[in-house]
């Protein structure tokens, strides 16, 4: 393991009519057709097709949760980026104080 492995991820999350995130986060849990898939800096270089669920991304002491239909995403070492279809409800939750 490299000791140079990048401290944040920058996430960015696309839609067919949005940039709907374009952040740098801790971690990242994406919903791939075999389940969830926990992201963290230094990842390997992965494609993955995305199911339904919850997109989560967490910043420090606050995690954002996005529901997703459908979808893929590029995940490099130090970025992902994510293109998908939004679910029907389509608003970005947030809670303070979890994670």
């Amino acid at each position: 393991m490299s000791q140079d492995l990048p401290a944040l991820l920058k996430l960015k999350v696309i839609s067919p009519t949005d940039l709907l995130v374009d952040e740098e986060v801790l971690e990242v849990s994406l919903p791939s057709l075999e389940g969830y898939l926990g992201i963290l800096p230094g990842h390997r270089p992965l494609f993955v097709a995305l199911g339904q669920g919850l997109l989560i991304y967490k910043r420090s002491n606050k995690q954002s949760e996005l529901p997703v239909q459908r979808g893929y995403a590029e995940i490099l070492p130090d970025r992902v980026f994510v293109f998908i279809e939004k679910a029907k409800d389509e608003k970005k939750r947030s809670s303070e104080g979890q994670g």
